[in-house]
């Protein structure tokens, strides 16, 4: 596939998408926006995003320190964590980590309406378009 904008163009086709985006999880810049921001403020969501989403990816309760050394042993890099998912009463916010040339890394973020959206089509195709996204 495809660049970041076409990623998000599609990410949006989802049943109950209402915004998205690619993050930069060190410096909580947006490379790419599309939809609604859930508090109205892309930038804003972004920069908050990064610090939850470096949160859950570098801590060990999440992986453990024997998952974390068999990954270093066999030189895997970025985060653990693949997936995190909060559902609100309204809406799932999906995060999916997504591997990058360079050091840090990005992620996609997905805000679904939760009265429209399937959760596990939604986790698979997020899924998809992080394999098919290039980065350089």
């Amino acid at each position: 596939m495809s660049g970041i904008d076409e990623c998000l163009l599609e990410a949006m086709t989802l049943p109950g998408a209402r915004g998205a985006a690619l993050v930069e999880w060190i410096s909580g810049l947006a490379l790419g926006k599309v939809g609604e921001a859930p508090d109205g403020d892309h930038e804003a969501m972004a920069a908050h995003l990064a610090d939850f989403a470096r949160a859950a990816a570098e801590h060990a309760v999440f992986a453990g320190p024997q998952a974390a050394a068999e990954a270093g042993a066999a030189g895997e890099k970025g985060p653990l964590v693949e997936d995190v998912v909060v559902a609100t009463r309204t809406a799932y916010h999906l995060v999916r980590f997504v591997e990058a040339p360079y050091e840090g890394g990005v992620f996609l973020h997905l805000w679904l309406d939760r009265s429209h959206a399937n959760l596990a089509l939604a986790l698979m195709r997020l899924r998809d378009l992080a394999q098919r996204l290039v980065l350089a």
